[in-house]
C-alpha cells in the first residue's frame, strides 16, 4: 500500500512540476479543454471564432514546449525566460489575428497549422541536442517512451472512468450523455499531454537529480529492443523486397504507377526513419546491420518515387498533396545521403531538415498552396489557349471541344473553386460557378470521368428551386409506380372537373413500361399515354452530372379530343440490362384539363 501511495505521490509531484515548467503550454491546454467541452455542450455547429481559438490553442501548446526547451538549452535565454514567454505569447496572439479575417476553416488553414505544429515538434525534439549538448537518439527515445506510457495510462483511465459513469447511470441516477465526451476531452487533451510532459527530463540541466532522471529515462527497455529489432526491422525488410519486386516489374513493363506509389513510399520512408532512430541505441547485430543498409536501400526507392511523381506533375500539374509527396521524397533522399556518410550520433539533422522543409512549405511564394494555385491556373490557361478559347486574357466560348479538354477543365475549375482560387483568375467572372456557368463562360458543359464509363443506371429528379406552370389545367395529381409492383395492378384516383367525374389510373405493363390513363364516368378512355419512351428521352438529354433538372426537361404533353394532360417526372430511376433489377421507377405530377365548356 505504501508503495502505491509513493507512486501516486511521485506522479502528482511530476505533474505539478510539469505545470510550473511548461506554463504557456498548460494555459493553452486548459483553454483548449474548456473550449472543446463548451463546443460539445452546444449540440450544434460551433461559431467560427471558436474553431479559430481551438487552432490557436493547438499551435500555442506546441510553441510553449519549444520555448521552454530553448530556455533550458541556451544560457542566454535561461535567464530571460519571461521575455521568451512574452514573445511566444505575442506569436500566439498574432496567429489568431491572422485567422480572424478568414471566412471559414479552409483546407489551407488546416494544413498550414498542422505543418507548423509538425515543425515545432521537430524543433523541440532537436533543440536539447544542439551542438551535442545531449544525445539526439536518447532524446527521441525518451519522447517515444513518454508518449507510449502516456497513451497507455490515458487509455486505462478512459476505460475506468467510462465504466464508472456507466455504473452511476445504470445503478444510481441518469447521467448526462455529454459526460463521456467531457471525460474523453479532459483525459486525452489535458491529462495525456500533461503526463507526457511530466515524463520529459531537463536534458540540459546541471542539477544531479535532473541528470539522473534523464539517464534513467533514456534507458533502452528490453521490450522496445525486441519490438524494433525483431519485429519492425524484419517487416521493413519484407516491404523493401516487395517494393524491389515492383520496381523490377516496372523496368520490364515500362508502365509507371498512376499515383499509388507516392503515399506508399512516403509511409515506408517515415516508418523506416523512425525505426532507424530507435534502432540507433540498440546493440544487437540485426539493428547494426539495419543502420548500415537502410540508408543505402532508401535512396533508390525514393528516386523511383520521385520519377513517378515527376511524371504525374508533368501530366497533371502540382497540387498540395503532390507537393508534399515530392517534398517528403526530397527530404527522404537527403536523409538517405546524410545517414550513409555520417555517424549515428548526427541523426539530429533529420529533425532539423524536417522542420526547415515544413516551414518552407508554408512560407509564400514557395509554399504548397501558392505553387499549386499557380501551376493549375497556368495549366488551364495553356489548354484553353491551345484550343483558341482564351486569347490575350479574353474568353471566346467554343462548344465543340474534345472530351479530354472538358474533363481537365472541369477538374481544374472545381479544384480552384473549392479552394477559393477563382478570384486569382482574372478572365473569369467574379461570381463564376463551375457547376452552373461553364457552358455560358467557356461554351461547353462540365464533364466528369464517370461519363467515360458505361453505366446501366440513370437517376434524375425535378429541381425543387423551379416553379411549375399550371395555367390551362384544372387539377394536379401526384402518383408513382415502382418496378416491383404486380403487373396490371391499377392505382385509380377519382376526381371531378366542371362537375364531370373522372378517374386516373396507372397500369404497370412491365418492369419498364407504365400506361397512364384517364377514364370518364362511363369507364371510357378519354386520354392515355405510355411513360417509358419519354423516360428514355429524358435520360439522353445532356451529359452533365445534374440529377436535379428543370421542369422543361422533365415534362411532356399529351392531347386528345379536347382533353389535355401534362406529365412531369418528379423523379425517375432507370436500371437497364438483363438483370433482375432492370426496370424503371416513376414519380409523377399529372396536370389534367378537360374540354372547354
Amino acid at each position: 500500500m505504501n508503495r502505491v501511495v509513493a507512486v501516486l505521490r511521485n506522479t502528482m509531484l511530476r505533474l505539478f512540476e510539469a505545470v510550473s515548467r511548461f506554463p504557456l503550454t498548460v494555459v493553452c491546454l486548459v483553454g483548449a479543454t474548456a473550449l472543446l467541452c463548451y463546443m460539445v455542450s452546444l449540440h450544434r455547429q460551433p461559431e467560427l471564432f471558436l474553431n479559430k481559438l481551438a487552432f490557436t490553442f493547438l499551435l500555442g501548446s506546441f510553441l510553449g514546449v519549444a520555448a521552454q526547451f530553448a530556455c533550458e538549452r541556451f544560457q542566454g535565454l535561461k535567464h530571460k525566460r519571461l521575455v521568451v514567454y512574452l514573445f511566444s505569447s505575442l506569436l500566439i496572439v498574432g496567429y489568431y489575428l491572422i485567422l480572424m479575417p478568414a471566412q471559414s476553416i479552409s483546407q489551407e488553414i488546416t494544413v498550414r497549422t498542422f505543418v507548423a505544429v509538425a515543425a515545432l515538434f521537430c524543433a523541440f525534439i532537436w533543440v536539447p541536442s544542439h551542438r551535442q549538448a545531449a544525445d539526439f537518439n536518447e532524446i527521441s527515445l525518451v519522447h517515444f517512451k513518454s508518449a507510449f506510457i502516456s497513451v497507455l495510462y490515458s487509455g486505462v483511465l478512459t476505460a475506468g472512468c467510462a465504466s464508472i459513469i456507466a455504473a452511476v447511470d445504470v445503478l444510481l441516477f441518469k447521467v448526462n450523455q455529454d459526460s463521456y465526451s467531457y471525460m474523453m476531452i479532459i483525459i486525452w487533451v489535458l491529462f495525456a499531454t500533461l503526463y507526457y510532459l511530466s515524463l520529459l527530463p531537463n536534458f540540459n540541466s546541471d542539477d544531479p537529480a535532473d541528470r539522473e532522471f534523464a539517464r534513467y529515462s533514456a534507458q533502452y527497455p528490453r521490450f522496445l529492443e525486441i519490438l524494433v529489432s525483431y519485429i519492425a526491422i524484419p517487416l521493413v525488410a519484407v516491404f523493401t523486397l516487395v517494393l524491389a519486386a515492383y520496381f523490377i516489374k516496372i523496368l520490364f513493363t515500362l508502365r509507371w504507377p498512376s499515383g499509388q506509389l507516392g503515399a506508399m513510399v512516403l509511409s515506408y520512408s517515415a516508418a523506416g526513419l523512425i525505426i532507424y532512430i530507435l534502432a540507433s541505441l540498440a546493440e544487437n547485430r540485426l539493428a547494426q546491420w539495419y543502420l548500415k543498409i537502410f540508408p543505402i536501400v532508401l535512396a533508390p526507392v525514393v528516386i523511383m518515387q520521385l520519377i513517378s511523381v515527376g511524371i504525374r506533375l508533368d501530366a497533371y500539374g502540382i497540387t498540395e498533396s503532390r507537393y508534399y509527396i515530392a517534398l517528403f521524397g526530397l527530404f527522404s533522399l537527403l536523409c538517405a545521403g546524410w545517414l550513409s556518410v555520417r555517424p549515428v550520433s548526427k541523426n539530429g539533422l533529420i529533425a532539423v531538415l524536417a522542420a526547415a522543409l515544413a516551414i518552407l512549405s508554408v512560407v509564400p511564394p514557395v509554399d504548397a498552396f501558392t505553387v499549386s494555385r499557380y501551376s493549375q491556373i497556368n495549366r488551364l490557361e495553356n489548354m484553353l489557349e491551345a484550343e483558341g478559347i482564351l486569347q490575350n486574357g479574353q474568353i471566346t466560348p467554343k462548344a465543340e471541344v474534345s472530351m479530354d479538354l472538358r474533363l481537365e477543365a472541369t477538374s481544374i475549375l472545381n479544384y480552384l473553386q473549392n479552394r477559393g482560387y477563382t478570384v486569382y483568375v482574372s478572365w473569369l467572372p467574379e461570381d463564376f460557378n463551375s457547376y452552373n456557368n461553364m457552358k455560358k463562360v467557356l461554351g461547353f458543359e462540365p464533364a466528369y470521368s464517370y461519363m467515360m464509363q458505361e453505366s446501366n443506371y440513370f437517376f434524375a429528379m425535378l429541381d425543387p428551386q423551379h416553379t411549375i406552370d399550371i395555367s390551362g389545367y384544372h387539377i394536379m395529381i401526384k402518383a408513382n409506380s415502382h418496378r416491383g409492383e404486380v403487373k396490371n395492378q391499377m392505382f385509380p384516383v377519382d376526381f371531378q372537373v366542371d362537375g364531370a367525374q373522372y378517374q386516373l389510373a396507372l397500369e404497370r405493363l412491365s418492369a419498364q413500361e407504365v400506361n397512364l390513363v384517364v377514364l370518364n364516368a362511363a369507364g371510357q378512355e378519354v386520354i392515355a399515354t405510355g411513360l417509358y419512351d419519354h423516360a428514355q428521352t429524358i435520360s439522353r438529354v445532356g451529359n452533365a452530372p445534374k440529377e436535379a433538372r428543370p421542369p422543361e426537361q422533365m415534362t411532356f404533353d399529351v392531347e386528345n379530343n379536347g382533353y389535355k394532360m401534362r406529365v412531369i417526372f418528379e423523379n425517375l430511376s432507370i436500371t437497364s440490362g438483363d438483370t433482375a433489377e432492370a426496370g424503371v421507377d416513376y414519380g409523377l405530377i399529372v396536370l389534367f384539363g378537360g374540354p372547354a365548356q
